[in-house]
């Protein structure tokens, strides 16, 4: 394989030519070095008299360049396979490059003019044509490339792959010079009353630089993303309020705010059939959409049909639609000391204040307890007694009157009752009971009245060990424990009914950290990100944040820290992430900081939610 790079350009091109090896695996390509988003890289079409094999490596090495519309990976393929297949139908990612086997040999009298090779590997995740990544526990990769003997058009009859399957197969490491994640935003579905529905990150991969397919810029492929509706698996529970068909304005490949930072999007004649309030929606969603785009800085947005402005939104005014709008005040932590009662460490302190003892009975209560949970706004407190058999909820504002247990356990073991309580973004609480004889996932509406069962219909025999709710109450994040491991799974949030009659389900559970064996932790980190505690298989423990559609990178693994046995992340993510030890205590870690102990004594130690 020949490399030919011009530095000054920033320009890799990729020759599939006379120099590949006859023998051996295909090695991933690193173009560029991490992060290098400006270097490109460039295929060139097969040589004359090129051999299969050199062909089967030309065409795989193309689909790791940026050819526009892959116009040179096609000339590895024959006329009809060139116009028929579809690189954008997805993307398949394999541990790394995939291996080329074969050739298979064909009988005698077909032997000159046609072969096989079979592409094989280890594939870890799929990107299906929405752009939706989904992880998966490594599965055997196996697909057939046919070659035929073309006639081109100088007359020579040349090499060319005429079974090919759609989509593009990439190794992990290409895979993430090419695209980056992005979150698109849409609101929560079933909000009733006058709050307005919070905003829901629905994350997406989308291609760095230029899209070869579209030509759109990294900014241009978001909003087509976004304007496209939200994915499969979020789309029961969440809502777009672009008028159906919403699209950019055709032509359009490339946005960016002006020098007054205001972006301008144009979009065709569907759109302007959104009233004023509509419209400002809309433009939230584009505004929440592009602030994790560092290099648009967009202050604010203008929605443009046809005949002119349809309505404009400042970043300040968007944060009316944030899913953690709720208290002013920066959220505080709270934990259980060594006597059960319930201690708060001010949020303004960002974990470093004293501790002070909580308002009411579980400050200074008679029941010590072993676990606690926060509402969102503060005001009440879930709690589980220290033996695990009792769930009550508590006023933290006011000094009421112990009350009688909301939820109670009938197991025999302490480890087999009920999971620490989690608090969702509409104000109701959430626990697991884990008795044997009848484990369940329970809800309790505004944390009062009789708990409701949550049927999971994917849950298949696991059992949930813990859990925790998002912030928008569309997404739960669940441990469960079979077959001797404990994994990471997320479940969507189905509402049926309304009012007094509503109920919930968790549907299509999917593994969020499939390299993981074993899950100690979890916790929300912002609208999209998790923090989680586990091991791989025969591995050390490792703490690091997994995105909510399980994609991982390198850099999200976080610094080490002894034996932890819970982990407490906020929405807000400057503030600090927490954790419980076995050896260290409480300890915490600031961005750009290390571990700090903050407390040797106290456990269960979270932030509301």
């Amino acid at each position: 394989m020949r490399l030919s790079v011009l530095l000054g350009c920033g320009v890799v091109v990729l020759a599939g030519c006379g120099a590949m090896p006859d023998t051996g695996d295909v090695k991933p390509v690193d173009a560029s070095q991490p992060g290098d988003s400006q270097v490109q890289v460039y295929a060139v079409p097969p040589r004359e008299g090129a051999a299969p094999l050199e062909v089967v490596d030309g065409f795989l090495e193309s689909m790791t360049s940026d050819d526009p519309d892959f116009r040179t990976t096609r000339t590895y393929l024959t006329a009809q396979a060139a116009r028929t297949w579809q690189p954008s139908e997805g993307t398949t990612v394999l541990a790394k490059a995939p291996n080329r086997n074969g050739p298979t040999i064909h009988d005698k009298e077909r032997r000159g003019t046609e072969t096989t090779y079979t592409l094989t590997g280890e594939q870890v995740a799929a990107v299906d044509a929405q752009s939706s990544y989904r992880p998966l526990a490594p599965t055997e990769y196996s697909q057939m490339l046919h070659l035929v003997r073309e006639k081109g058009a100088d007359g020579r009859h040349e090499w060319r792959i005429d079974i090919v399957p759609d989509g593009l197969v990439l190794g992990q490491s290409d895979f993430k010079r090419l695209y980056r994640s992005v979150n698109k935003y849409y609101f929560a579905a079933g909000r009733t009353g006058e709050e307005l529905p919070a905003l829901v990150a629905d994350p997406v991969y989308v291609r760095n630089r230029t899209d070869p397919v579209t030509r759109m810029d990294t900014t241009t492929q978001t909003v087509r993303a976004l304007l496209a509706g939200p994915s499969n698996w979020l789309r029961p529970v969440v809502d777009s309020r672009f008028p159906a068909g919403t699209s950019l304005r055709k032509g359009v490949t490339s946005l960016a705010p002006d020098d007054q930072n205001v972006l301008k999007v144009p979009l065709n004649k569907k759109a302007e059939k959104a009233g004023q309030g509509a419209c400002r929606m809309m433009a939230a969603q584009v505004l929440f959409t592009l602030r994790d785009l560092t290099s648009a800085r967009v202050g604010q947005v203008e929605l443009q049909g046809g005949r002119g402005p349809l309505c404009s939104l400042g970043a300040d005014e968007a944060e009316e639609f944030a899913a953690d709008r709720a208290p002013d005040t920066p959220d505080s932590q709270y934990f259980v000391d060594a006597k059960g009662h319930v201690q708060r460490i001010p949020g303004s302190s960002k974990g470093s204040g004293d501790p002070e003892p909580v308002t009411g009975p579980f400050g200074s209560g008679a029941v010590a307890m072993g676990a606690v949970g926060v509402a969102r706004d503060e005001q009440q407190a879930a709690a589980v007694s220290a033996n695990g058999q009792h769930l009550y909820v508590s006023s933290l504002v006011s000094d009421s009157e112990p009350s009688a247990p909301v939820v109670s356990s009938g197991a025999a073991r302490p480890a087999d009752r009920l999971s620490a309580p989690s608090w969702d973004g509409n104000g109701d609480v959430w626990v697991a009971d884990r008795d044997p004889a009848g484990p369940r996932l329970l809800r309790l509406v505004d944390g009062a009245g009789k708990p409701q069962e949550v049927e999971i219909p994917g849950l298949d025999g696991g059992r949930i060990e813990a859990l925790r709710m998002s912030s928008d109450g569309v997404r739960i994040a669940l441990r469960v424990s079979q077959d001797g491991h404990t994994t990471l799974r997320i479940g969507r949030v189905e509402r049926h009914g309304s009012g007094k009659s509503e109920t919930v389900s968790v549907e299509d559970l999917r593994q969020a950290a499939p390299q993981l064996a074993d899950v100690t932790a979890v916790s929300w980190s912002g609208r999209s990100r998790l923090v989680v505690v586990g091991k791989e298989e025969g591995g050390v423990q490792q703490v690091r944040y997994v995105q909510a559609d399980g994609s991982t990178s390198s850099s999200g693994v976080l610094p080490g820290v002894n034996q932890v046995t819970a982990v407490a992340a906020a929405d807000d993510e400057q503030l600090p992430l927490m954790a419980d030890t076995e050896g260290d205590g409480i300890v915490k870690l600031s961005p750009g900081d290390n571990w700090q102990t903050v407390l040797k004594d106290g456990s269960s130690l979270v932030y509301p939610g």
